[in-house]
């Protein structure tokens, strides 16, 4: 199930990730509070377990200055998860919020569509990304896909993500193959690692472009709804057939 949610904004931050981490967040609050607590905290602390569910943001006729996107036209926020309950409860909660205010930028609500997914029914699938790949090692080095072991790592992560949604990992192992990826670094601003450190973002590089993937067809499918990325959560990862 996909939605895809356009807003009109006079300008958002080039950090945009968390801005739009907190309105999916609220939507769901609004939707059914119960959900969130048991999706996002986990007794006094925060759930930080692997969400079902990932997203991509698209600016139309923008330019940035000073670190912050100044919109001409629209903000397209699209949402993809193969988990029913999330994405009604998500839909419902969008449906309600005809503004939302994060920090001193503001978004105020145009549409929310439902989007028909496309079908997957071969071994073998095109795909771009709506929202950069990020896949990194295990000591957290984000990765080429030309490195010798970045399969592996896409297999691992992909492996986890099915893990958390179905109970069962990859029936097959993934092969996958750069056609026209391009590296893109994405500024994203943490509260903890500004605190415990001397610079202002976390530049997470990442991939974006089309590449062919190989496996299990049900795994591809789920993988199409789901995303193909670490931080998946936070606006990475997201596909589309082409």
């Amino acid at each position: 199930m996909r939605l895809k949610c356009e807003y009109k904004a006079s300008e958002i931050p080039i950090t945009y990730q968390m801005m739009f981490v907190s309105l999916i967040k609220e939507a769901l609050k609004i939707s059914d509070s119960d959900y969130f607590q048991k999706l996002y905290e986990y007794g006094d602390a925060a759930n930080k377990q692997s969400k079902n569910f990932t997203f991509a943001v698209y600016m139309k006729d923008y330019e940035i200055a000073d670190e912050i996107f100044s919109i001409k036209d629209r903000v397209v926020l699209n949402i993809s998860s193969p988990d029913l309950e999330f994405m009604i409860k998500v839909y419902n909660g969008l449906l309600k919020l005809n503004q939302f205010k994060y920090k001193d930028y503001l978004l105020n609500k145009i549409r929310i569509d439902l989007v028909k997914e496309k079908e997957i029914t071969s071994s073998e699938v095109v795909l771009r990304t709506l929202s950069p790949i990020c896949i990194k090692t295990k000591d957290h080095r984000f990765m080429k896909p030309e490195d010798e072991t970045y399969v592996d790592e896409l297999n691992y992560i992909a492996d986890i993500v099915l893990r958390n949604y179905r109970g069962q990992g990859l029936k097959e192992k993934l092969n996958f193959t750069p056609l026209q990826m391009k590296k893109t670094v994405v500024k994203e601003e943490i509260r903890d690692y500004k605190a415990n450190t001397e610079g202002k973002h976390l530049h997470i590089h990442a991939y974006a472009g089309t590449f062919k993937l190989k496996g299990n067809v049900d795994d591809l499918k789920d993988l199409y709804a789901l995303g193909i990325s670490f931080k998946r959560n936070q606006g990475f990862g997201m596909v589309e057939v082409i």
